[in-house]
């Protein structure tokens, strides 16, 4: 229960080396889009990564070899998901979510708030950490595909160009009266 053998310690030691640094190459090879930040898919390939590397390490059962063929697997799929969603017209939208316009032109828009279930303390939070003190110098936050949230400020939106392809956005003229809703 406690110790079964020095074998199994230098097993352990050894695979666990050479998965280490298997993976770390792989990564590597995969590019910088396998460690940005995470869309639903990037972690689903990041956490079944772990998972193959846990259980080479772990269990007897699992080659090494075998182990290297499941990294190099989901690393090869996270390469072709990437070229998809890259090169294709709407593979970008087939693998990630689109972007979430909560605020606009300094108004909270309570209805996509609860769509993508955000409440108004964290559009809050994220307007201060960008180093606003209210809404009226928002142009614009924009819940990212990723999760985080972008915030423009009023003076920085120019000709919106950044904010084409979020739904909802409208760029405001001198003669609009009514915003987004």
């Amino acid at each position: 229960m406690w110790f079964d053998s020095w074998s199994t310690v230098l097993r352990i030691v050894l695979v666990g080396a050479a998965s280490y640094v298997t993976l770390v190459v792989l990564l590597r090879l995969g590019g910088k889009r396998i460690l940005a930040k995470l869309s639903a898919f990037d972690l689903v390939v990041t956490v079944a990564l772990g998972s193959i590397l846990a259980s080479a390490v772990l269990s007897k059962d699992v080659l090494f070899v075998d182990a290297l063929t499941g990294m190099a697997l989901l690393v090869l799929a996270q390469m072709i998901v990437t070229l998809v969603s890259s090169r294709l017209p709407g593979g970008r939208s087939f693998v990630n979510a689109e972007p979430s316009l909560v605020v606009a032109h300094g108004r909270l828009l309570e209805d996509q708030l609860s769509r993508v279930r955000l409440t108004r303390d964290e559009v809050m939070q994220a307007i201060r950490s960008s180093g606003h003190g209210g809404l009226d110098s928002v142009g614009a936050v924009v819940l990212e595909p990723d999760g985080t949230l972008s915030v423009v400020a009023g003076s920085s939106v120019g000709d919106g160009e950044a904010l084409a392809t979020v739904p909802r956005w409208t760029p405001l003229t001198c003669d609009d009266d009514e915003l987004p809703e």
